[in-house]
């Protein structure tokens, strides 16, 4: 939790005092400026020179009022325009140590509540890919830690409160801190391929129990990420050329996908696992609520033993450790999550 932007540490309310203060300095100035121009008959530079050395106290060396009226002003001048920005000043500096203080006392509650997570996900890489991934994380309200090493890429992330290493996650330490001993996955989406292999070898070494996916940006990297400890690969460029021929060649099938996958609506594909103390162990399919009140699709079947049902009939029978792959409506994903416990 440390290295991170100063702005995107500044609370709301130091953001506004350091704004205000700006904003007072700029208007004293241009109050001095206007001043001076219309009742000393000054140009405008030396006007903005006299306005700025009366605000910041230099003092009239070269350039100073002549007439009564221009010193009258001058002095009324002196004591609001420099009380203004000194003021201002003030507020300027005081912002800037809350906003520090509030830094401090922020990094060590994100850190304290980071130590606690348990069966999240993290995300290594903030780039393209990975900013999509952690968008369905956000959708899906699920934990997660994001370690990028541009501070720039994960501002944003900072700013709203979520859980950011700024640091490289390749090292171990790195992932030590993001508990990845204690994560359900971890997505390595880095834009190198060695630094991926390294990232899901490290990462495989502190957990052999994790779910690990792993970006391949080159079609060669897939076996280097499998034997590296990758329990999944994907290639986004050759997904990418998969659905354009889709699209090209079959859209009606094409459209359905996106449809699926639309961010938009309420479809998706949801993986649920049948708990022993579900009421549908030792069931067939057509004598639950699955399909009928549910409106439920099951896609697959996987046993315990690994073993693959595809478009399972009615007589399949449903068996405790059952994966249930499903495609339906979030509400109906929910309810079956609930009664699958």
């Amino acid at each position: 939790m440390k290295n991170i932007p100063l702005f995107a540490q500044i609370p709301t309310f130091a953001r506004r005092r350091l704004a205000f203060a700006a904003i007072a300095i700029a208007v004293a100035i241009a109050f001095g400026t206007t001043g001076f121009y219309l009742i000393e008959g000054f140009s405008l530079l030396d006007s903005i020179y006299l306005a700025t050395e009366t605000v910041t106290t230099v003092g009239y060396g070269d350039v100073s009022p002549k007439t009564v009226p221009g010193r009258i002003f001058a002095i009324f001048f002196m004591l609001i325009g420099g009380g203004t920005v000194l003021y201002a000043l003030t507020s300027l500096v005081q912002g800037i140590i809350q906003s520090e203080f509030f830094s401090i006392l922020n990094n060590r509650r994100k850190t304290k509540e980071m130590e606690k997570l348990n069966n999240h996900f993290i995300v290594c890489g903030a780039g393209r890919v990975g900013r999509r991934i952690i968008r369905n994380l956000e959708s899906q309200k699920m934990p997660f830690v994001v370690i990028e090493k541009d501070e720039k890429k994960v501002a944003e992330y900072i700013e709203k409160g979520d859980f950011v290493i700024v640091g490289d996650a390749t090292s171990e330490e790195v992932l030590r801190r993001a508990n990845v001993n204690r994560a359900k996955g971890l997505a390595s989406c880095l834009a190198d391929d060695a630094a991926n292999v390294y990232v899901v070898l490290t990462a495989r070494g502190m957990n052999a129990y994790l779910h690990i996916v792993a970006r391949a940006v080159e079609e060669e990297a897939e076996p280097k990420l499998i034997r590296a400890g990758a329990s999944r690969v994907v290639a986004p460029t050759i997904i990418g050329s998969q659905t354009m021929a889709r699209a090209l060649l079959k859209p009606a099938i094409a459209d359905f996908m996106d449809s699926i996958v639309a961010e938009n609506l309420d479809l998706a594909f949801e993986e649920i696992t049948v708990a022993q103390s579900s009421n549908y162990v030792n069931k067939k399919l057509k004598n639950t609520n699955i399909q009928a009140e549910l409106d439920l699709v099951i896609v697959a079947i996987r046993r315990k033993d690994g073993e693959m049902i595809f478009h399972p009939m009615g007589n399949t029978e449903i068996k405790e450790g059952d994966l249930l792959i499903v495609i339906g409506r979030g509400e109906s994903l929910q309810k079956l999550t609930e009664l699958a416990k």
